[in-house]
């Protein structure tokens, strides 16, 4: 698979970094290697293949759920600097 200059161009302006003249040729060669190389990936028969949820098959072990703290809550919020129904207000950073 090819890209094209204003590919390039494209992405780079969408990914807000600046390439230069002369890294142009090269980023097309790069990105085209790897566009290849996924072609590649793509072609391979995965059908007998069963999905992994990791690697290595490993198994992850998981802590009981159990309470192993006490509740303070109203510790915290007395210390905040602005709380309401039990809830901490923050400043607004969205208009």
């Amino acid at each position: 698979m090819t890209i094209s200059r204003e590919d390039i161009e494209k992405v780079a302006v969408l990914a807000r970094i600046r390439v230069e003249e002369e890294q142009v040729s090269a980023l097309e060669k790069d990105l085209g290697n790897i566009l290849d190389l996924v072609d590649q990936l793509g072609a391979a028969d995965t059908e007998s293949v069963e999905p992994m949820a990791h690697p290595l098959n490993a198994v992850q072990r998981l802590r009981p759920d159990e309470v192993t703290e006490t509740n303070q809550r109203e510790a915290f919020q007395a210390i905040a600097p602005a709380t309401e129904n039990g809830l901490y207000l923050v400043p607004r950073v969205i208009e």
